[in-house]
């Protein structure tokens, strides 16, 4: 998978903020990452776990707990940097399931009636990819998000 972001009208001075919002999640050991930044208008939230303070899971086995807890946290990050899920343009879900046929729908369901729960209509163009496994054993997905923050677009028409 490739992506890509090309940044326009960008100023050149443009301000950078590191986004570290209280009372998420933290890598269980120290780490320079950030779970965002908000450059000018742009809003990038880093992959975001369902995980405690430590770094431990949180809602082992539990797609939906799991679900929720990352888009709360989503939530949380775009909320420092003054924007909220009408502003969020593009949105990467990572999840794990071991299964075939009508319990990989059954997992996709519960996933998905959570995530519906965070976005707005019109939502975001999405990408969901299933993978074997992301950063430790137990987390069932990660998730990150890009937000445009521009006058008007919170009502949803932007």
């Amino acid at each position: 998978m490739i992506d890509a972001i090309a940044g326009i009208d960008i100023p050149k001075d443009a301000v950078r903020e590191r986004l570290m919002p209280e009372d998420t999640w933290d890598w269980h050991m120290p780490t320079p990452f950030s779970q965002g930044w908000k450059i000018g208008n742009l809003v990038f939230v880093g992959g975001q776990l369902s995980a405690d303070a430590q770094g431990n899971v949180v809602g082992v086995g539990d797609i939906e707990v799991q679900t929720r807890n990352v888009f709360e946290n989503i939530t949380k990050t775009l909320a420092a940097a003054g924007a909220d899920w009408s502003h969020v343009v593009k949105l990467n879900t990572y999840y794990c399931f071991d299964g075939d046929g009508d319990e990989v729908q059954q997992n996709w369901a519960k996933m998905t009636n959570v995530r519906m729960q965070y976005l707005p209509d019109p939502g975001p163009c999405g990408t969901a990819v299933r993978v074997s496994g992301l950063m430790y054993d137990g987390f069932l997905i990660e998730a990150e998000a890009i937000a445009v923050i521009t006058e008007g677009n919170n009502d949803n028409n932007a």
